[in-house]
């Protein structure tokens, strides 16, 4: 049985918020999410979409068939 304690968590520092494209409908509509949720501080949303503004434009691998 251990006795011991586990080390400290060590988080980094956020992410900066993403810039999109300014050419991405998508995006901007996102971008608009964002600031309407900043403005309200649901902080949560804004990190949501801040993810979902990052990821939108990410090559998804394909599967191989196995």
């Amino acid at each position: 049985m251990r006795t011991d304690m586990d080390p400290p968590v060590t988080l980094g520092l956020p992410l900066d918020q993403p810039e999109p494209p300014d050419d991405c409908d998508v995006c901007s509509a996102l971008v608009r999410q964002r600031t309407e949720a900043a403005e309200a501080q649901d902080l949560s949303r804004v990190s949501d979409l801040n993810v979902e503004i990052r990821n939108h434009h990410q090559m998804v691998p394909l599967r191989r068939r196995q």
